[in-house]
């Protein structure tokens, strides 16, 4: 959490403990002097506001820390905890407010002396609370604090009961005795039902209940990235103000790992963007599309099984599917050991394809690590270069340039650009290139590989 929103909510909380304590001091005293049940009643709820008020301000001290080794999910439900015994504080006086009511009622009292100072003091503190319960309810709802929350219930209850006590009193003036009693009634109901709507929203978020409407938007958020096929299973719940997610998402198969992860980034942003501040758990499951090739599968089937293939071609001859491959392995490996190796693969390509594929396997040594060369004399460059821009003068292509050589313990290197004409197909360009290639290995046998760029001319 950023230190502005930790700032504010600590910011409104103090403030709310000195508006809190001068009010309730305020309507207590005049209770007493005018023998107002309600009066005191709702100081008394006022002094139940102070207290919490200061375990508001403590808890979101404390609630804003970030995980630690003993708190994995942070410490905000700290707040829905303070909640709970804020709550349980509110139907003791709730019950103790009803008792006394009771026993006025039941045994008949004086109604309390009317003045102006009684209705001065409850206007006062309608006009506070009703300031400090839309300041709170503001900032609770900006940084989805629920000790904030409960406070500005609090306040709101307090206009309320203000509201009622003034009814109480003017019943009491007008000679109804039992105003006073029934006023002190109708705050203790008040306080009660505000509390039962209160823990209900705490009990839910201790319970992990689904925040309302969370999952939808994750999942929403979730399927907008690219690469994600679906979510098979998404899990929320909220701590303090922070969303976690748990998402279990399918991804394709053919996607290498680091795409994945990009993936994990992108989705972590989106959900972030759509809640706010959400923690997201990614778990990827690979899953075959309906679009994939067959070249796409196999290559799959290699990978999963650490294997280094290349060059596949796959033929359908008359319902009959043709599959060859390329199967690099280590060049000391012994022969048996090789071939098991090619009977394992080409037995997963049946099982994937059905035992009536026809796989064959060419094994070749793996392509060792050659070590770092030097750059040939300029004198063998230009030869290199001469003698590619002669074999290109009987092929489509032209322009011969960007021509490097490195020497290495396994031979020549060689590194050339090249152009062709934009409309011809890559198979041609393919053929061109290699017929280059083939006529520079036989004229140089000390060439041990070429590499070579093809693209378009200039404009």
């Amino acid at each position: 959490m950023s230190a502005h929103v930790h700032t504010a909510k600590t910011r409104v909380a103090a403030i709310s403990i000195f508006a809190s304590a001068g009010m309730a001091a305020a309507k207590f005293v005049v209770g007493i002097i005018i023998g107002s049940l309600a009066l005191v009643s709702e100081a008394l709820h006022s002094s139940v506001d102070v207290i919490a008020t200061i375990i508001t301000w403590m808890i979101v001290r404390v609630s804003d820390q970030p995980a630690d080794e003993e708190h994995h999910y942070g410490h905000g439900k700290f707040e829905s905890v303070s909640a709970l015994g804020v709550i349980a504080i509110l139907y003791v006086l709730a019950g103790g407010i009803l008792v006394e009511a009771y026993s006025r009622l039941h045994q008949g009292t004086s109604p309390p002396s009317i003045s102006a100072i009684p209705f001065l003091v409850l206007l006062i503190d309608i006009a506070v609370n009703f300031w400090r319960a839309r300041a709170l309810h503001r900032v609770a709802r900006a940084t989805r604090s629920q000790a904030l929350a409960a406070d500005a219930l609090h306040f709101a209850s307090d206009v309320m009961g203000s509201l009622a006590v003034i009814v109480g009193l003017a019943l009491a003036g007008l000679g109804f005795w039992w105003g006073d009693a029934a006023a002190a009634i109708a705050v203790a109901i008040m306080i009660a039902l505000l509390g039962l709507r209160m823990a209900r929203s705490t009990v839910e978020t201790l319970l992990d209940r689904a925040p309302e409407g969370v999952a939808a938007k994750a999942r929403s958020a979730m399927e907008q990235v690219a690469g994600v096929v679906g979510v098979e299973r998404l899990r929320a719940r909220m701590v303090g103000s922070t969303h976690f997610i748990d998402a279990i998402v399918k991804v394709p198969r053919t996607y290498p790992i680091d795409r994945v992860d990009e993936i994990k980034r992108k989705v972590q942003a989106a959900v972030a963007s759509a809640l706010g501040d959400a923690d997201v758990t990614f778990t990827s499951v690979p899953v075959a599309l309906n679009n994939e090739s067959v070249r796409e599968r196999i290559m799959v089937i290699a990978r999963n099984s650490g294997l280094a293939i290349h060059h596949v071609t796959v033929h359908d001859l008359g319902g009959k599917l043709i599959v060859s491959i390329d199967l690099e392995v280590d060049g000391e490996m012994a022969l048996k050991e090789a071939h098991d190796i090619t009977r394992d693969l080409e037995r997963s390509i049946r099982d994937e394809f059905g035992a009536e594929v026809e796989v064959d396997t060419h094994i070749e040594p793996l392509e060792p690590e050659l070590p770092w060369g030097t750059d040939a004399a300029s004198d063998r460059v230009a030869t290199i270069k001469a003698a590619l821009a002669r074999f290109a003068a009987d092929t489509a292509i032209v322009d011969i340039h960007n021509v490097r050589v490195r020497n290495t313990d396994a031979g020549e290197i060689v590194n050339f650009h090249c152009r062709a004409a934009p409309e011809m197909s890559v198979i041609k360009v393919h053929e061109n290139v290699d017929e280059i290639e083939r006529a520079l290995r036989r004229a140089f046998p000390s060439v041990k590989r070429v590499i070579s760029h093809a693209e378009p001319p200039h404009g």
